[in-house]
């Protein structure tokens, strides 16, 4: 959630930035600016009602020690009426207080000026490209068929038991699932991260700190019982660890790494683009997220793309990153990158990872801040990455890596397999 105190002061950047995402925002500006004219104007109203009542109440008490029942009672008339004035400009002033947080919330982050105007996909920018074609057999085989034929996933069982969108991974498949779990949380220790296990379903305050509420797409799944939603990323519940937290400066930055299950309704997606492993509702992905200081966040940006780089260069992935321009990125980021693997069979680019620097619009709704080096409490930045997401990683992987006889996994993997090939 952008500040009020920005919208207020750098009224005119935040709407040349908000321009970026595609879209003209300068009306939902100006209408916030407006309610919260409203609400300040109201409050100053409500503050001079209770002065006055305040005056009121001793007046009265003297008149009664002074045995001037009489007026005191005339005073009291008054003192009641507005009594009465003060619970109307309470409700009025609460009124005004939902309807801006209300509106702030339907705001998006402004972009970084990092990012350029765009509208969608096609004008994104790719800044970095890695890997050769992978030399495959006369007609490869699409994932979907080689996991079929080598009893890795059973797409009809997860439907049985569940829906579409929720596969089974049998046999080796399971082991390779477990293996590039435990690969991609060993890296990330290695770089320094701390581990984390944190609950999959999240209350509502979770999902609105870090903006998936309000669910403006409808891609939660929500246990209306007790309104806890599964989580659609382990950023969820990892970032709202730091709820109403006030972290010191030698703290930062915190780099925490969680492996979850990953939940998202995906409406309406369906066709050949969403078949086999290349769009789930139910998935796996270790995530790394890090809270840090405003002046450092881009620094460490850069650093999270290295290391989500240095994964898929060991994985033997060709890959290329994307730089998202500002229609094409998520409603709380300032800057994101996208990472996309290369499908041999398929001959398209697969999305792998996001990694995103949101600087204080999640912190603002987390109340989240530390205590800089002047005493002051500060917004921190957040940041995170996908390193990696599970389904796509294995649909490329067993799309460029198959043979005539076999699907050979990459070096990196074999300690956590057991097995060289499939």
């Amino acid at each position: 959630m952008l500040t009020l105190n920005a919208i207020r002061t750098q009224t005119d950047e935040v709407i040349e930035r908000l321009s970026l995402r595609g879209k003209d925002r300068k009306n939902d500006v100006l209408e916030i600016l407006s309610t919260d004219e409203q609400k300040r104007s109201k409050q100053t109203e409500l503050e001079q009602a209770l002065a006055k009542s305040n005056v009121l109440a001793k007046e009265i008490g003297e008149l009664f020690k002074s045995g001037e029942a009489e007026k005191a009672n005339l005073l009291k008339n008054e003192s009641l009426a507005l009594k009465e004035n003060i619970k109307s400009l309470e409700l009025e002033q609460l009124d005004l207080e939902q309807l801006l947080t209300a509106k702030l919330y339907e705001l998006p982050n402004t972009p970084s000026t990092k990012v350029k105007l765009g509208y969608g996909a096609d004008d994104n920018e790719t800044v970095y490209e890695w890997g050769n074609d992978p030399i495959l057999p006369a007609n490869p085989l699409p994932h979907w068929e080689l996991t079929d034929k080598y009893k890795l996933v059973d797409f009809e069982l997860g439907n049985k038991i569940t829906g579409a969108g929720f596969p089974v991974y049998t046999g080796k498949g399971a082991r390779l699932q477990r293996a590039l779990i435990n690969f991609f949380l060993d890296e990330a220790l290695a770089a320094g991260y701390y581990e984390i296990q944190p609950p999959i379903l999240v209350n509502e305050a979770s999902g609105i700190g870090t903006g998936q509420l309000p669910d403006k797409e409808g891609q939660m799944y929500h246990s209306t019982i007790d309104n806890l939603y599964c989580i659609p990323t382990a950023e969820v519940p990892i970032t709202n660890m730091y709820r109403d937290v006030l972290l010191k400066e030698n703290e930062l930055p915190i780099k925490n790494v969680g492996y979850t299950p990953c939940f998202r309704r995906e409406a309406g997606s369906y066709g050949a683009h969403v078949r086999g492993l290349n769009r789930l509702h139910q998935f796996d992905k270790v995530e790394i997220v890090q809270i840090a200081r405003p002046d450092q966040s881009y620094e460490i940006l850069e650093e999270m793309v290295e290391h989500v780089k240095g994964l898929l260069t060991k994985l033997g992935l060709k890959f290329r990153i994307l730089r998202l321009c500002g229609g094409d990125m998520g409603f709380a980021s300032a800057l994101t990158y996208d990472f996309e693997a290369w499908s041999g069979a398929q001959q398209k680019w697969l999305e792998v990872s996001s990694t995103s620097n949101f600087e204080t619009f999640q912190a603002n709704r987390l109340k989240c801040r530390f205590k800089n080096k002047e005493g002051k409490n500060e917004l921190v930045h957040t940041l995170n990455g996908s390193a990696l997401a599970l389904p796509r990683i294995v649909a490329s992987l067993l799309e460029n890596n198959q043979t005539e006889d076999g699907i050979n996994l990459p070096e990196c993997l074999h300690p956590y397999l057991g097995f060289q090939k499939i």
